[in-house]
């Protein structure tokens, strides 16, 4: 359907204004009820210090359930009715679809010890998908890396270079390894953009794991063309290439509520939306202007350098009076997500600490109200789990008192609840609270009415209903597990604890490991019990009500292994559930992504895998000119430094690289003259006086290596240095 064209910077304040009056009404008409219910029942039993923290713990908890069921209601309305006109996606002409784009574009991917073979050929498809779109002259695309593992680093390297040669895209693709990582993704993208942000208009931002089509970049670019008082258009990306059950389960939860929520999401937002960090265009001159980030005073974690970065950008974007949209209906915009509950609770771990930090920026001066409400919003998303446990925890106090006999019920205290009875209305506000965590759900299945290509694409109303029973089941189950993971990183945060930004574990390597299974979830098995114990002693009711967060808890090491198991995602994949549209009719561009990884198998003997990247820098001759040529020229050594590196260039040739701690074979990495008198020392020194391990170096290199007029031809020069 196509929507009548709008300029977001002309939208009347006074009708955004009235769009969030009513979400709010909404709210307080989902909320209101529930609560008064509930004071009506403490009232019943005689409100004390515990019955009031509950009622203020249930407000809490219950009004962001009723923001997630009015967005959804909002969204419903919008899909089935006459749309939103103010969505930005749906704005551009047809000459405009069809106008050349002539702004010039940088196509940016931060890494850090990531997939290699993953990061290149999703930069591969990227590539030739845009160039099919006749992008390309306008566009380049950039590899930053903060790799701290020397094998990552290396690779990263040899991989750059076969893909540039292979696409013949030299002076298209660039690599940039910073020598240190300073302030993590956003160091990265800052570092980009003093150094070249002022040859580009455009900046599309990915992670190591998004896919975005040629056509979604044109499209993303047309729109900022078209708004020139539009800073940020963050994509709204869908979940693809999930291998075990967990993964499964999240793409598909995502695919199928995902629609209707984001547009109620966006029916409130309009241009001060959210930033996500990735799948996003920014406008360069305004974000090197305006969105270099604040240290905040005092130490971590919440003070230093800010981790989550991109909700403050868009915050200081919008503070500068430029606008931020969230693009709901672009299409060919993809990420991936965790395999396993343990690695998904760790990137939570990361986001928390973030979300955390930016209570600091609350209060903070010149910030729109709506963005305070993001950063309010995203502190809630977590704090609402160890919220949640002391509501449980305040729910076992009121009713071993009650059964206690300590409580007697009285009448009902305000008029509209007299013909009540205590037992009804409890009745009644379980059902309540169940209907909306319920209702987005269900609206989502509505709105699959009147689509039947859609509901073919998920497998049929079979499949398709069979996957969102099992997938409720799963996440109810998860849930109370997920809740003690929060808790325990609230805690540790609150107690100054710092956060190690880790890399995630994607694909294949995402697959539940048992012993560390185990190892996470043991605490909570004994929770699980322990609370099974003493709620049924309190009262086998009120362990019948909890017996859904006892029994995810009690479940959680097979719950947590089996969801993370390739074995259990492939077998529902056979059975047709968790199908996606993206799985049953994929995008040319995810079809070649999936080709490209089956035959990067990199074939590398098991005593060689830990030093592969030393192995390729120094034996290989085209690898070590590429690796020397991308290092930062350096000053003279001083006679004592020279004298430490020829000595550890010795040990490692006599000892092999075991004999070097990590830091010193990365000081070796780092240094030109070394790399050059090892790689001549390596193929010059008798074998007699090379370590075993470079032995068996060399005898996998002849077996592996290339024709040398192909491993040695130059390529072209690039147009831009990468490097140091």
């Amino acid at each position: 359907m196509k929507l009548r064209l709008f300029d977001p910077v002309a939208l009347e304040p006074a009708e955004a204004t009235r769009r969030r009056h009513r979400v709010i009404a909404l709210v307080v008409l989902l909320a209101g009820p529930a609560l008064s219910v509930m004071a009506d029942l403490h009232a019943r039993t005689g409100f004390d210090a515990w019955k009031a923290t509950h009622l203020l713990l249930f407000a809490v908890l219950f009004g962001l359930i009723a923001l997630g069921a009015a967005q959804a209601l909002i969204g419903f309305a919008l899909r089935r009715g006459a749309g939103d006109p103010c969505r930005i996606d749906a704005t551009l002409t047809p000459e405009e679809e069809a106008r050349a784009v002539t702004a010039r574009v940088a196509v940016v991917m931060p890494v850090c010890n990531e997939d290699v073979g993953r990061v290149i050929e999703g930069l591969r498809v990227m590539y030739e998908s845009v160039r099919r779109t006749g992008l390309l002259p306008e566009c380049d695309f950039f590899l930053l890396s903060d790799s701290s593992d020397p094998n990552h680093w290396i690779e990263e390297e040899a991989a750059w270079l076969a893909l540039t040669r292979g696409l013949g895209a030299q002076g298209r693709i660039f690599y940039r390894k910073r020598r240190g990582g300073i302030n993590k993704k956003a160091g990265n993208l800052a570092d980009f953009c003093r150094r070249w942000g002022r040859h580009y208009r455009y900046m599309v931002v990915l992670d190591a794991d998004s896919i975005m089509t040629g056509a979604s970049i044109v499209r993303l670019v047309q729109l900022m063309e078209r708004h020139r008082h539009v800073g940020i258009i963050q994509g709204v990306p869908v979940l693809v290439n999930g291998e075990t059950a967990l993964a499964r389960l999240q793409q598909f939860a995502s695919r199928l509520y995902g629609a209707v929520s984001a547009a109620g999401l966006n029916y409130w937002q309009l241009g001060e939306a959210n930033y996500w960090g990735h799948n996003a265009i920014i406008r360069l001159a305004p974000f090197i202007r305006h969105c270099a980030l604040p240290e905040l005073p005092g130490a971590g974690p919440f003070g230093g350098r800010i981790m989550s970065h991109d909700y403050v950008e868009a915050a200081l974007m919008r503070r500068a009076g430029w606008q931020v949209w969230l693009a709901t209906g672009l299409a060919g915009n993809y990420e991936e997500c965790p395999g396993n509950v343990i690695e998904f609770a760790q990137r939570d771990r990361r986001w928390l600490q973030g979300n955390l930090q930016h209570a600091r920026l609350v209060g903070a001066k010149g910030f729109h109200a709506v963005n305070r409400v993001h950063f309010a919003l995203g502190i809630l998303a977590y704090l609402a789990s160890p919220l949640w446990l002391a509501f449980l925890a305040v729910s076992v106090v009121i009713a071993a008192h009650f059964a206690a006999g300590g409580a007697v019920t009285q009448a009902a205290s305000f008029g509209g609840y007299a013909s009540w009875g205590y037992a009804a209305q409890a009745t009644w506000l379980s059902g309540f609270t169940l209907a909306l965590l319920f209702l987005p759900k269900t609206l989502a299945l509505l709105d699959l009415r009147g689509r039947p290509e859609t509901v073919a694409a998920f497998g049929g109303w079979g499949d398709l209903l069979g996957g969102v029973v099992l997938e409720t089941v799963i996440f109810t189950l998860l849930a109370p597990v997920l809740m003690l993971f929060h808790t325990t990183f609230v805690v540790l945060t609150l107690c100054r604890k710092k956060i190690s930004w880790g890399t995630q574990r994607r694909g294949a390597a995402g697959e539940s490991v048992l012993a560390e299974t185990i190892a996470a979830h043991a605490a909570h098995t004994v929770i699980g019990l322990v609370g099974l114990v003493v709620v049924t002693r309190i009262s086998p009711g009120l362990a019948w009500w909890m017996s859904p967060i006892l029994a995810g808890l009690i479940g959680s090491v097979p719950l947590s292994y089996f969801t993370g198991s390739l074995a259990v995602g492939a077998a529902l994949r056979r059975e047709g559930l968790f199908k996606t549209p993206e799985e049953s009719r994929p995008d040319a561009e995810l079809t070649a992504l999936a080709a490209g990884l089956s035959t990067r198998r990199r074939r590398v003997p098991p005593e060689l895998a830990d030093n592969y990247g030393l192995l390729q820098a120094v034996v290989d001759p085209y690898v070590n000119a590429v690796h020397v040529s991308l290092l930062r020229a350096k000053d003279e050594l001083p006679p004592a430094s020279e004298e430490r590196f020829v000595g550890l260039r010795a040990t490692l040739l006599r000892d092999g690289p075991a004999a070097l701690s990590p830091a010193d074979r990365l000081a070796l990495l780092l240094d030109a003259d070394s790399m050059h008198a090892l790689h001549d020392a390596v193929w010059s020194a008798p074998a007699a006086h090379l370590a075993g391990w470079w032995r068996r170096a060399l005898a996998h290199y002849d077996v592996i290596a290339p024709a040398p007029e192909t491993a040695l031809s130059p390529p072209s020069e690039p147009r831009m240095a990468v490097g140091g």
